[in-house]
């Protein structure tokens, strides 16, 4: 199905386009809001400036796709491949990434605020200055992932994966980081103020000029190795 033939049958009313082929495709500005698109072929399409918001996208491939600039508020991307996606500036705001792979994606300037990304993969992605307060980040893998300046206010981050984590000047006020591994993470100027670090692992890291004022750490494994009483 070309392009032109899936606007007209979305404006016919048509909205269940699961499993279909759009590999490639210059869908450019489109509108789907809505659409079920589940399991369906986006690999390398062109979505700039789509709207997609509430659309259901579980476990679609849209992986070195160009979303920037997209709409995807609400939208249903559980399970979906999105590695290596080009998602600047993108709005995902309350959208479900549950179980997403996002290897590798550039999400800087996204914004996902109370976004879920429960057990989403995330290493070596780009989220400087993305907007991810009270985001559901548990057990999130963000293994050498770039989140420079940051906004993780009240995200949920428990049990995550942030080995080698660049968080220079994030924002993580009240994060809750229990039991999160953060080996080798660059969190110089980091606001911590109020984090909940109960059990982290920070061997190693740089907390060079970090904000601490009421951090939980007690358990925590601290830079030099020595455990926090």
């Amino acid at each position: 199905m070309d392009t032109p033939e899936l606007v007209r049958q979305y404006e016919a009313g048509r909205r269940n386009f699961g499993g279909a082929d759009f590999s490639a495709a210059d869908l450019r500005r489109v509108c789907l809001r809505g659409a079920t698109l589940t399991r369906a072929d986006l690999t390398g399409a062109n979505l700039a400036g789509a709207q997609l918001s509430y659309a259901n996208l579980t476990r679609a491939n849209l992986s070195a796709a160009d979303l920037a600039g997209a709409d995807l508020r609400g939208a249903n991307l559980r399970e979906a491949n999105l590695r290596a996606a080009n998602l600047t500036r993108v709005n995902l705001t309350g959208a479900d990434l549950t179980w997403a792979d996002l290897s590798e994606a550039n999400l800087s300037g996204a914004t996902l605020t109370g976004a879920g990304l429960s057990g989403a993969t995330l290493n070596g992605a780009i989220l400087d200055a993305a907007l991810l307060d009270r985001a559901n980040l548990r057990w999130v893998h963000l293994r050498e992932a770039h989140l420079a300046q940051a906004v993780l206010t009240g995200a949920d981050l428990g049990g995550a994966i942030l080995t080698g984590a660049h968080l220079f000047a994030a924002h993580l006020v009240e994060a809750d980081l229990r039991g999160a591994n953060l080996t080798r993470a660059d969190l110089r100027g980091a606001n911590l103020r109020g984090a909940h670090l109960f059990g982290a692992n920070l061997r190693a890291a740089d907390l060079t000029g970090a904000h601490l004022d009421g951090v939980e750490l007690r358990g925590a494994t601290m830079p030099d190795g020595t455990q926090h009483a």
